[in-house]
């Protein structure tokens, strides 16, 4: 009978509705922030990641300041120079991750 469980747990997938923040150094305040703005850009155009990419960018830059980056997709690597306390990498509905950084 244990066994039957275990086998029907390892089928389930397991989809995350809430943001799962993978690796992060920002500040509590910038954090918050940054993951509202993407949560509601990626909900917002669901259907088009590089705009709200663009929208994410764009807001980050008014309140944080200029030189933010965005990636919104799935299915992608990156490594990447930033700034101390400045980088989000966060997964979103599943298998949509978001990677918000600042590089001067």
């Amino acid at each position: 009978m244990a066994d039957e469980e275990t086998g029907k747990e390892g089928e389930k997938k397991i989809v995350h509705v809430y943001p799962l923040v993978k690796h992060s150094d920002m500040n509590e305040e910038m954090r918050i922030e940054a993951i509202e703005l993407s949560i509601t850009a990626c909900e917002k155009y669901s259907s088009n990641y590089e705009h709200a990419a663009k929208i994410i960018k764009e807001n980050m830059d008014k309140k944080f300041g200029i030189y933010w980056h965005v990636v919104v997709g799935e299915g992608f690597g990156f490594e990447v120079s930033y700034e101390t306390e400045n980088i989000l990498y966060l997964f979103f509905a599943g298998n949509l991750a978001i990677v918000l950084w600042k590089c001067s």
